[in-house]
């Protein structure tokens, strides 16, 4: 294959991508080191995720000329010759993040802050500022590394390709929700508020129904989400109704409080001002669930965060919670925003 026969999803500024003409992938990482542990994939399915939207936007440092994308599904075309559980052929979903596979992070579990496949800080992902430089993959083919560890092989081709629709929330809408689910410790017979209702509140707020909740509400100001929500089972919260969360949840439990809480709306949070008018304000939405969470209860936190942020229409920066992670909280004070009405 000629070096001009893949395209990809290109930032170019603020609000501008183009698919364009991209390099084949080569078995280099990103320091150009040649290696022999990654395969390539004829890209099958890719997604567009909020936090690629935070870059589109300009919301972050993402230098022009990257190409997007960590949300992969694809086919082995070429594989490295230490590659020893995948054929050519194979089908395979790609988590999100890349991952070595053998440091100490990676061997206790905490994939998301490898510390070896980023010369700046612990952590990698496709497509993503800050975080390794590796090659995008909304594009026609892609290079994945540590491909014995990192790849999830689908067992079946065909009936997998009958679900790729499905399957495809595989490589990380579904398991961030159920990611942030775990964390805030939903159990049987919890009682759960989600924050958002876009693709990976629903994930969360399915999840949690997975792990036995009694009781799942989501929360949004988006009346077509909060329908969708009712459709699939779930307790609308309706945020434009007024500023009172605890009033709200109490609507429908009879207590203003919840056992577990998720935040899946992240730093580019919403609420409505004094004015009436919706503002950007990135604590609101923590800030409101730790008013809800019981005494000893949990908040999984799935949504993208920043330490310091671009701010739209301003050179200075605003200030978020911390950075991008899944955690747990109780109830405990932040600083408040001049906000009204959580998103």
């Amino acid at each position: 294959m000629s070096s001009n026969s893949n395209r990809g999803v290109v930032y170019l500024k603020p609000c501008s991508v183009e698919v364009r003409k991209i390099d084949f992938p080569t078995f280099r990482n990103p320091a150009g080191k040649t290696i022999d542990h990654g395969v390539i994939l004829k890209v099958v399915t890719t997604n567009i995720c909020g936090s690629d939207q935070h870059m589109v936007r300009g919301r972050t440092t993402a230098p022009a000329g990257m190409v997007l994308g960590h949300e992969i599904t694809g086919e082995v075309i070429e594989k490295g010759r230490d590659v020893e559980y995948l054929e050519v052929g194979d089908l395979v979903s790609v988590p999100f993040n890349v991952a070595c596979g053998r440091c100490r992070t990676c061997r206790e579990g905490d994939t998301g802050v490898c510390l070896h496949v980023n010369s700046d800080r612990a952590g990698g992902a496709y497509g993503y500022v800050d975080m390794g430089g590796w090659i995008g993959g909304q594009a026609d083919y892609v290079m994945v590394p540590y491909a014995d560890f990192n790849l999830l092989k689908f067992p079946d081709r065909a009936h997998a390709m009958e679900k790729i629709r499905d399957l495809t929330c595989l490589s990380d809408i579904l398991p961030t929700g159920f990611h942030g689910a775990v964390t805030a410790k939903v159990g049987v017979g919890s009682t759960v508020y989600v924050a958002g209702a876009g693709p990976v509140g629903l994930a969360a707020a399915a999840s949690a129904r997975i792990l036995g909740a009694a009781a799942v509400l989501i929360g949004d100001m988006n009346q077509e989400r909060l329908a969708h929500a009712k459709k699939v089972g779930f307790e609308p919260i309706d945020l434009t109704r007024h500023d009172r969360l605890g009033e709200l949840v109490a609507d429908v439990l009879g207590v203003p409080e919840v056992d577990c809480a998720i935040d899946c709306v992240g730093f580019e949070a919403k609420a409505q001002g004094t004015d009436g008018k919706v503002v950007e304000a990135p604590a609101v939405v923590l800030n409101g669930l730790m008013e809800i969470t019981r005494a000893a209860g949990a908040i999984g936190i799935p949504a993208c965060m920043s330490r310091t942020i671009p701010a739209r229409r301003s050179r200075q920066p605003s200030t978020a919670i911390s950075a991008c992670a899944s955690g747990s909280a109780g109830r405990s004070p932040t600083p408040s925003t001049p906000a009204r009405r959580r998103c």
